[in-house]
Parts: C-alpha cells; sequence; structure tokens
C-alpha cells in the first residue's frame, strides 16, 4: 500500500492571528494530524462547531469566547485538509464518506453528553450526519446558512463549482470577502488563507465543491437523503439561523426547509446584515440567539 502524502501547515502560520488564540489539540487518525478546537470546562455541556468551505475553525472565533463565558465547552474541529490538521496531496482521497469518518474518529475521542451541534455551509452535510448517527450524544442542533446536497443544484452552485474547477490553486481570502456582508480587514482574510501557503496545501479546498453531488445517482446524494430521512424523526431541539443576504442559501426558503423537516424546530430566526458566512459577519449575534435558544428561550 502507498503512503499517503500529506502536507503539514507550519505552525508559524498560525501564530499571532486576529481574534484566534486558541490551544491546538491533535489526535492522530489513520495518520492524519487531526486538530480541534477546545475551549472552556471540559465538564461542561458541549457545543461542536462545525465549518464549512474554504474555512476553518477560525471562522467560529466571534462566538466561541460568549458561548464559554456562559459555562459551556465549545469544540471546533478542522476536518482533513483544512486549518491546522493534515492536508492529503491527492484531490481524489476527498469524499463526503471520508470527511465525515474522520471528523467523527475526532469526536470519538472525546465524552460528548447532550452536545449542540453547529453546522454552516458543506458543515450541514458533515455535521448533520454525525449528529443523526449519534443521537445519543446530541441535545439540539443550531443549522446556519446549510442544506443537504441530494443532487439537484442550483445555476448558481454550478458557477461556484466551476470557478473552483478552474482555479485549483483557490483564492480563499477572495472567496471569503466575496461571501460576506462586512468589509473584512486584509489581516482577517490572511488568518483565513494562513492554512493554505502553497497550491499544493489548498487540494482539499479545492475539491470539496467537486464533491456535491449534482446528480441522484452521484456519490454522497443517497447518504444526504438518509441524512434528510433520519432528521424528519429527530425530535430534539432545533434552532434555525439563516442570513438575509446568502445568494447561495436565500432566506426564507432555505432555512424553511429545515423548519418544516424537524420536529423540533420552532420559528426561523433571521439574521441582518449577514451574508453566507454569517458567523464572520454577525458571530456575537449568533452566539446570543444560541445561548437563548439553550437557555430554554426559545427559538423565535
Amino acid at each position: 500500500m502507498s503512503t499517503l502524502e500529506l502536507y503539514r501547515t507550519p505552525e508559524e502560520r498560525f501564530r499571532g492571528l486576529p481574534g484566534y488564540d486558541f490551544d491546538p489539540h491533535y489526535v492522530d487518525v489513520d495518520g492524519l494530524r487531526m486538530h480541534y478546537v477546545d475551549e472552556g470546562p471540559s465538564e461542561g455541556e458541549a457545543i461542536v462547531c462545525f465549518h464549512g468551505e474554504p474555512t476553518w475553525s477560525y471562522l467560529y472565533r466571534k462566538m466561541i469566547p460568549p458561548l464559554v463565558d456562559a459555562g459551556y465547552r465549545v469544540i471546533a474541529p478542522d476536518y482533513a485538509g483544512f486549518g491546522r490538521s493534515d492536508k492529503p496531496l491527492d484531490r481524489d482521497w476527498y469524499s463526503y464518506d471520508r470527511h465525515v469518518d474522520h471528523v467523527s474518529r475526532v469526536l470519538d475521542t472525546l465524552d460528548l453528553r447532550r452536545a449542540t451541534v453547529v453546522v454552516q455551509d458543506w458543515g450541514g452535510p458533515i455535521g448533520l450526519r454525525w449528529a443523526v448517527e449519534n443521537e445519543a450524544r446530541v441535545g439540539g442542533l443550531a443549522i446556519l446558512n446549510t442544506g443537504l446536497f441530494t443532487g439537484r443544484v442550483s445555476k448558481g452552485f454550478m458557477a461556484w463549482r466551476d470557478f473552483a474547477e478552474r482555479n485549483p490553486d483557490m483564492p480563499v481570502g477572495f472567496v471569503v470577502a466575496g461571501a460576506t456582508a462586512t468589509e473584512v480587514p486584509p489581516e482577517v482574510l490572511a488568518a483565513y488563507e494562513a492554512p493554505f501557503p502553497t497550491p499544493e496545501s489548498k487540494a482539499g479546498a479545492a475539491q470539496f465543491p467537486l464533491i456535491v453531488p449534482t446528480s441522484d445517482e452521484d456519490a454522497g446524494a443517497a447518504e444526504m437523503r438518509a441524512v434528510a430521512d433520519a432528521l424528519s424523526r429527530f425530535e430534539k431541539p432545533a434552532l434555525v439561523a439563516f442570513s438575509d443576504s446568502d445568494p447561495v442559501f436565500p432566506f426564507p426558503r432555505s432555512g424553511q426547509v429545515f423548519c418544516d423537516l424537524l420536529p423540533g424546530a420552532g420559528e426561523q430566526v433571521r439574521i441582518e446584515g449577514a451574508a453566507h458566512f454569517l458567523q464572520e459577519d454577525k458571530g456575537e449575534l449568533i452566539a446570543e440567539h444560541m445561548l437563548e435558544f439553550l437557555r430554554g428561550g426559545g427559538t423565535g
């Protein structure tokens, strides 16, 4: 068996990133060093945050401190190919099943009970599948600007897929800046780019759009349909909060899909003045809504 070629981002790339002074935590999964943020009391009720594409745990830096200050333990893993996790160079290595498997094995090393699962973008397919496959360890869901990719995609998505296919050296900062409603400072865009200093380090980021199923028969479509089916019987409480300025997952239609699907969902929350990466635009506000939800204040 050939050895998997990996890229490991130098540690100095992560020094002094604005707003991100969290200690790294690592676990080995099949020879890959996988990274996760783990803040707050180890015995605290857990909140697990699943990032999207082409971001990493840095996306949650505005939400982590207020949630930790409220007594919660916040965990934010980096997928293989992202953040401080190792990055396989072979783009064919990346698949939906493999992403789910690797992040699941990271979370298996932690003692999670009644965890609230926070998902956005690709974090939805990955995190919601983890939630339904580990229902006994889950206390609730917080669903932000995401969907389940079951084979039907929009013209807007196909344009994004075409862009990714034509740009394997993905301009990560440019992508983040184009998917936020607020002006992102250059040093913050540089932090999003920190894990990816070379073209080969971007293999996972470049491949993510290409593994979205575009037909019912594509890899991952049946699995995501199964997740949707399981969610229709998922009785635990769910906060659904979508931003008002995301052309990829437009409000209110995209969030209403989850409100209608999930028995435990209340009325959809509208996050004003935010685009696709709403955690970057309005992270502190989202944390406030989450704390209200977690304290039993409802989702409206």
